[in-house]
């Protein structure tokens, strides 16, 4: 690429090639690259965050999609894996948050490292968000309905019922007349299908 960073480990420059790949040129393979290399390391810094596979599943297709939106944003300043290990860790307390007790204190920022990636978070934001950050959850809510939208039926309709109207395997198993255990393997594969359609569609708005 001929495009250096003196700041950047030789790991980074090439995540940094990947990045103007991807942003400049919307080289599908430069996405998948940063997907394949960064989703399973993501999905267990999450994992420990929340302690639950569900959350954390969900939390790394949120991840993904938000940095591959705001790949703009990236700057060589710092390694593309701090960036996105901060994208993961910010929106994982923001959504902690939102559904559940804190039990880290709001006066510290979280930080560590996974699989040899550094990650370090900000402090959690106030409790009453203001009309700019109701404005942005909106705009992903509906912007994730438009990613759902493109499932087949069958996975559009559990995704729907589990995310969308909170359902629990239970409620969705009486609905669909599936047993728990194929609800539990068809979300599974939805949100396989979710990240996929997430690589392939970054500027979709």
């Amino acid at each position: 690429m001929g495009i250096t960073s003196r700041q950047l480990t030789a790991k980074a420059q090439r995540d940094y090639e990947l990045v103007l790949l991807a942003r400049e040129k919307g080289d599908q393979k430069a996405y998948s690259t940063l997907l394949s290399t960064y989703r399973e390391p993501i999905y267990y810094m999450l994992l420990k965050m929340t302690n639950n596979t569900i959350d954390a599943d969900d939390l790394t297709i949120e991840t993904f999609g938000k940095a591959f939106k705001s790949l703009n944003d990236y700057s060589p300043d710092f390694a593309f894996s701090t960036w996105l290990f901060r994208i993961a860790t910010n929106n994982c307390i923001d959504y902690i948050r939102k559904n559940k007790t804190i039990t880290v204190s709001i006066d510290k920022e979280i930080e560590g490292e996974e699989d040899g990636y550094s990650f370090k978070g900000s402090n959690i934001p106030c409790q009453n968000p203001d009309p700019e950050e109701l404005i942005i959850d909106e705009q992903q809510k509906l912007w994730m309905r438009d990613i759902v939208s493109k499932l087949k039926p069958h996975y559009r309709v559990l995704v729907e019922e589990r995310y969308f109207m909170e359902k629990s395997y239970e409620e969705i198993s009486k609905d669909l007349n599936l047993p728990i255990g194929t609800v539990k393997a068809k979300l599974f594969r939805a949100r396989n299908l979710l990240l996929n359609i997430i690589k392939n569609n970054p500027h979709q708005k």
